[in-house]
């Protein structure tokens, strides 16, 4: 059966619909980006309210041995935590799609809503577009207007010591504009997957979540210093998020199977 737009869209219709009616979804959804977006504003505020603090001059120097002496700490930390933090912020675009596709599929799953869903004409293809779609379409959004508030709190608090805009800058428009969706996708993927598997939508996210702790590792390590993160860094995460996309893509399509999941759930 050839793949068909509209039904892949009634899929994704059905499950947009039901999640602007699960409230605890909704606000786990807001917890996260307003977590992500807040801190950072706050180091930085710190950071422009005592530029040239002793301490700051030390985790400078840790950082980079060779920074001038009259260059101001503040604003080489300022610079420094907006690096680090953007694969901290890739964590958002990660566990969005986990909270939304665990429900979609193994959700379902417990409301026994996801028979129906089998026993229509959808192909596994327009059945994974679908729901996919429901899941990155918020995923995305909410990354877009965390990253919008992100900019305009960064600029705001960091003025008084740089007398410019710092954000939004090519790293990060980059990044928001192509990394984070691969990175949505790459965790609707894994939820997806692993809810076909489980019986409870609980359970899936938290096995689906566990796939943020490499990303955050690497965050750690760059605040460690062992990491260097930049332009290049990132996009060779892009990179390889993108082939893990393809083949959950694959991975999905044959899972989500018709005769596959009636046989396993019946």
């Amino acid at each position: 059966m050839a793949f068909s737009p509209r039904r892949a869209l009634a899929v994704f219709w059905k499950d947009f619909l039901d999640l602007r009616k699960n409230v605890g979804l909704l606000a786990s959804m807001v917890v996260l980006p307003t977590v992500l977006v807040a801190v950072p504003i706050g180091v930085v505020w710190t950071y422009v309210n005592t530029p040239h603090q002793s301490d700051l001059r030390s985790v400078a120097q840790f950082y980079d041995p060779s920074l001038p002496l009259g260059a101001s700490a503040g604003r080489f930390l300022i610079d420094k935590t907006l690096t680090d933090w953007f694969g901290l912020f890739l964590v958002m675009p990660i566990f969005v799609p986990i909270l939304i596709s665990s429900q979609s599929v193994a959700g379902e799953k417990e409301r026994r809503t996801l028979e129906p869903l089998l026993a229509s004409p959808l192909t596994a293809a327009e059945l994974v577009a679908g729901k996919s779609l429901a899941s990155l379409v918020p995923a995305v959004f909410i990354t877009w207007v965390a990253f919008f508030f992100f900019c305009v709190g960064v600029d705001i608090v960091a003025w008084p010591l740089v007398k410019a805009p710092l954000m939004p800058n090519a790293l990060w428009t980059f990044g928001v504009l192509v990394i984070a969706p691969l990175f949505a996708f790459f965790g609707n993927g894994v939820a997806v997957l692993i809810s076909a598997r489980v019986s409870e939508a609980r359970m899936a996210q938290q096995i689906s979540a566990l796939v943020v702790l490499p990303l955050v590792g690497m965050v750690g390590g760059q605040v460690a210093g062992v990491l260097q993160a930049g332009f290049a860094f990132y996009a060779l995460q892009g990179a390889v998020v993108l082939v893990l996309d393809l083949f959950l893509l694959w991975a999905s399509i044959r899972l989500l199977d018709r005769e596959r999941l009636v046989s396993r759930w019946s």
